[in-house]
């Protein structure tokens, strides 16, 4: 038997692939729901892009901009069908405008090991003022956890050797539905930041001695 090449699609996924059986029993509204649905990691993604270009070049954004969601979108190759360009644009204004605001700087990698590390939406820190300021966007409706923008405040004591109980504020503020929410606002304790701290340290240990153990 002589198999027909198709090595373009090698290591990709079909949306009705074999493995993922369950499309036999979608009805059509399912079905275009579910279809619809696999855009939306290329529209975080895109979204997250849009948002560090304007405010990297420090461009405010107004409800009037809905052409620009939309063209970057069109640009990720993302059916218009898949999303809701004035929800998105509700929740990237303010997010956008107040990183501006604040005068943060956009995905920022925060690193303390290979084994804990993330990229956080905007952040700043002014020495001067002791304030530690974390936002995160999301572009999904799952409700986001404010554990994560801990972490992220964590990983940058860890990372610039910056003691929590020194800070005089953080904050953490999470954006998404704005439609239907208001921007969620958190001000955790330094003891709370100094905990997890503490857990990444000690976690951090147990997977070396993983590898230890392995003899790597």
């Amino acid at each position: 038997m002589k198999w027909n090449n198709h090595k373009e699609y090698e290591g990709k996924h079909a949306f009705m692939s074999p493995s993922n059986y369950h499309w036999l029993n979608y009805t059509d509204i399912v079905f275009e729901s579910r279809y619809y649905s696999q855009y939306s990691q290329l529209i975080g993604t895109t979204i997250h892009q849009l948002a560090h270009d304007c405010i990297s070049s420090r461009m405010k954004l107004s409800k009037h901009d809905i052409h620009i969601v939309q063209m970057y979108l069109w640009k990720a190759f993302i059916p218009k069908d898949a999303y809701d360009a004035n929800r998105i644009l509700t929740t990237l204004v303010p997010f956008v405008n107040d990183a501006i605001g604040f005068h943060m700087s956009s995905e920022i990698l925060l690193f303390y090991n290979e084994f804990c590390f993330g990229t956080a939406d905007a952040i700043s820190y002014s020495d001067y003022d002791k304030t530690l300021r974390i936002h995160d966007l999301k572009s999904g409706l799952n409700p986001a956890d404010m554990r994560q923008c801990h972490i992220y405040a964590a990983l940058f004591c860890l990372e610039y050797n910056i003691n929590p109980k020194k800070l005089k504020l953080i904050e953490c503020r999470i954006y998404q539905n704005l439609e239907e929410q208001p921007v969620l606002v958190d001000q955790p304790s330094a003891d709370y930041i100094q905990e997890i701290m503490d857990y990444i340290q000690l976690r951090s240990k147990n997977i070396e001695s993983y590898l230890e153990r392995e003899g790597r």
